[in-house]
Formats: C-alpha cells, sequence, structure tokens
C-alpha cells in the first residue's frame, strides 16, 4: 500500500475505532494483537512500559515528591526504597517524613538537626529496638561492684549513677565503664541526689547533709526532722532544699546557709517523695514559670508553692480515693505539666492546669504495678518480679524484664531509670524512648 493510501487508510480507521464503545475497542485490539507478529508485538511491549510505568518520583518537582511521601507509612516507605537507586536517593532526603516517623514511635525532635539520613536511621535503629522490646531481647544486665553493705539509695544522671549504702558511703560510678568516679564516707544514706560539685543526702540519722565531691568534706548539715528523711530535691537557683521524712513533715532548707526556711505539715503518713520543679502551664493557682513543691505520702499528693512565707499553704490535696483505701506507690512523676502515681487501681495522670484526672491507666492482667518512669509514648512499670513496658497509646504491656532480687521498699527507692548515652539522640530525654538504663539496688 503505497504512503499515501495508507495514511487515508488509517485516518478512516482512527475515526471508526473512535466512535466505538471500550468494550468493542478492547475487541478490536485482541483481534490486533491475534494477528501480530513478533515484531509487532515487541514493539507494543516497549511503548506500553514508557506509557504507563512513569516514575513520577523522577517526573514531578522534588517539593511534590516531598509532599506525596508524606502520606506514606514509614514501612511502606522503606518498601518503596526498594525500588531504585532513584527512589530511594529521593526518598531517604525527605527530612520531615523521617523526622515525623520517629515523633510517632515517641522521639524529641531537635528541628535544627536537618539531615535526613541521620532521622531515617534514627528510626531504623527505633524499630529495631521495639522488635528487641517485643521479643524480650533489648535488656542488657550488667552489676557495679563496691559497697560492703546493702545500697538503698540511687541517683542517675548523665551517664553517672550515685549510690548510697549502709556502709556509710556514697558512690559515683560511670555507667558506660562500670567504673567508680568518687567515693566519699556519708551517713546512712535514704536519698540521694548530685550535681558536678555536690551531694545532697537524706539519712536514716534524721538529718540532711551536702558534701563536696573534690574533698569529701561536709558543707552542710541539716537537722530538724525526727524521722528518716526518706527524700530530697534541690535547686541552685532559688538556694532552696527540700527534704520528706518519716515525721509527716516536708522541711524547706536554705541551701547555701543551711538554716530550715519552713516545716509544711498536714501529711498524716510518711513522707516518700519530694519534687521540686518548674510550672509549665496557668492556672487560678500558678503560672508558667513558678516552681512548685509536691510531696508524696501513702494516700495523698500536695501541692505547695515555694517561697519564704512563714505560713506556706498546701495549694491543692490530690488523691485516688476519699475513704484512703486505696493507697499510692511510694512513686511520683511531675514534668510541670501532669502529676502521674500509681496504685492498686492502675495508673493515675493529673493535668496539673486543672488537677482534674485525665485517664486512669488499668492493667487487670497484672495487679500493683509500682511506677518507674513516664512519657509521651512509653511508660515502665514493676513488680516484685519484672520490669514492663507499656505502650501509652494503647495502654497495653509490650514487653517485660526479669529483675534482680530485691527487697521491697517501702518508700520506693529500690529502682530508678535514665538514659544511656550514645543510644538516644541528645534531645530525647523527656521522652522516655526506646533505649533507656534501669538501676536497682541491691541488699
Amino acid at each position: 500500500m503505497e504512503r499515501k493510501d495508507f495514511e487515508t487508510w488509517l485516518d478512516n480507521i482512527s475515526v471508526t475505532f473512535l466512535s466505538l464503545t471500550d468494550l468493542q475497542k478492547n475487541e478490536t485490539l485482541d483481534h490486533l494483537i491475534s494477528l501480530s507478529g513478533a515484531v509487532q508485538l515487541r514493539h507494543l511491549s516497549n511503548n506500553l512500559e514508557t506509557l504507563l510505568k512513569r516514575d513520577f518520583l523522577k517526573l514531578l518537582p522534588l517539593e511534590l515528591s516531598f509532599y506525596l511521601l508524606k502520606w506514606l507509612d514509614p514501612q511502606t516507605l522503606l518498601t518503596c526504597c526498594l525500588v531504585s537507586k532513584q527512589w530511594n536517593k529521593v526518598i531517604s532526603a525527605c527530612t520531615e517524613v523521617w523526622q515525623t516517623a520517629c515523633k510517632n514511635l515517641g522521639w524529641q525532635i531537635d528541628d535544627s538537626v536537618q539531615d535526613a539520613l541521620h532521622w531515617k536511621k534514627v528510626y531504623l535503629k527505633a524499630i529495631l529496638r521495639m522488635k528487641q522490646l517485643e521479643d524480650h531481647e533489648a535488656f542488657e544486665t550488667s552489676s557495679l561492684i563496691g559497697h560492703s553493705a546493702r545500697v538503698y539509695a540511687l541517683y542517675y544522671k548523665d551517664g553517672l549513677l550515685c549510690t548510697g549504702s549502709d556502709d556509710l558511703s556514697a558512690k559515683l560510678w560511670d555507667v558506660s565503664t562500670g567504673q567508680c568516679v568518687y567515693g566519699i564516707q556519708t551517713h546512712t544514706c535514704a536519698a540521694v541526689k548530685f550535681d558536678e560539685q555536690k551531694l545532697v543526702t537524706g539519712s536514716f540519722d534524721n538529718t540532711v547533709a551536702c558534701w563536696e565531691w573534690s574533698s569529701g568534706a561536709r558543707t552542710q548539715h541539716f537537722r530538724g526532722h525526727t524521722g528518716a528523711v526518706f527524700s530530697v530535691d534541690y535547686n541552685d537557683e532559688l538556694d532552696v532544699l527540700v527534704s520528706g521524712s518519716a515525721d509527716f513533715t516536708v522541711k524547706v532548707w536554705a541551701l547555701s546557709a543551711g538554716t530550715c526556711l519552713n516545716t509544711l505539715t498536714g501529711h498524716t503518713e510518711w513522707v516518700t517523695k519530694v519534687v521540686l520543679q518548674k510550672c509549665k502551664v496557668k492556672s487560678l493557682l500558678h503560672s508558667p514559670g513558678d516552681y512548685i513543691l509536691l510531696s508524696a505520702d501513702k494516700y495523698e499528693i500536695k501541692i505547695w508553692p515555694i517561697g519564704r512565707e512563714i505560713n506556706c499553704k498546701c495549694l491543692k490535696t490530690l488523691s485516688v480515693s476519699e475513704d484512703r483505701s486505696i493507697c499510692l506507690q511510694p512513686r511520683l512523676h511531675f514534668d510541670g505539666k501532669y502529676i502521674v502515681c500509681s496504685s492498686a487501681l492502675g495508673l493515675y495522670q493529673w493535668d496539673f492546669a486543672s488537677y482534674d484526672i485525665l485517664r486512669v491507666i488499668k492493667t487487670p492482667e497484672i495487679a500493683n504495678l509500682a511506677l518507674l518512669g513516664f512519657g509521651d509514648i512509653f511508660a515502665l512499670l514493676f513488680d516484685n518480679r519484672y520490669l514492663y513496658i507499656m505502650d501509652l497509646r494503647t495502654e497495653s504491656l509490650i514487653s517485660r524484664w526479669p529483675l534482680p532480687e530485691y527487697r521491697k521498699s517501702k518508700r520506693g527507692s529500690s529502682f530508678l531509670a535514665g538514659e544511656r548515652p550514645g543510644l538516644l539522640p541528645r534531645n530525647s530525654a523527656a521522652s522516655l524512648g526506646p533505649s533507656f538504663l534501669v538501676c536497682t539496688a541491691k541488699y
């Protein structure tokens, strides 16, 4: 057929083809394919791939590609990375996608770090950690040996662990190496807290003391309690130290002078926990930036303003039962926004702005779990046998780990939680992410 006649025939066929229904068009194509040889079928295959298999990530502007990728879940994105080198390059370069994925796993994000590959690696490490948690393979156990009597008090900060013992000493350990950094002679320690220069101890001898790490000298001795001091906290900015005691009182001291500024009464049981913390929310009773003191006993949590007033009044008393039929576990979490405490009924979370109970998390399968740590996504709990990890989004226990033998303490100081340097981003300390450190005092 001549070229001119072919073009005329093709135009007529095209007009007729366009007038057909979809079903008729499909039948026509099926018939033409059946009449085609290898050359025609190869030609058809090559052109169909170009027409149908368009690489949209390659063709779209990068901004639009990132926008589309944000709608995919992380696991799908990881699968997409296997499609081609180009897809892996584009997906791995989307910072917002991987930062969001890390946030959803409970990691706090430093927006100044815009390296997408960094956050992708963080996400992959977190996924591995989560799998290890679910498979009960996430924990390692090690011992710090050096005390000659029972260890009663623990405090962890920035990779360092302080231990107070009945051998009349306190030691500071580098957790990563297991080496003792400092060791000083003290009294019997029921509570400890430290910073780079000093150590503050609460004792069974009814006193509180402040010690200098470098020399081991006692720089202040706080006398006034008539019962053992179970909890201490301090703030250098305020120059204030607070202590809770078995004499049912909380005392406020001048940290540098060693004098008692105030004695807070109202508790009818041992005061097992005191927490000095900046408020982060506004209410009728306080403003953001105000320092607040929380004190807890067996049944109640009391909230106090911190100041030098002689007649300091309790702002609010929280409890889980008016008739005192439900006991609180001797542990308390307060981050300036929420108060969390454990009881026989479960975990109670209060909103600090309104003092209302936000939720009660019950664990019907395991009773009387004590609180060890509470974050945005995870909580650490324990009983006499196991350490448990709870996913707060589903309120379910996702992992457990057997604990070493220990003697349970009425004031709850046998365990504490921290974070191991290098396993978490520097900014994730408040999130209770997938990597953490648990310390237990052995007797």
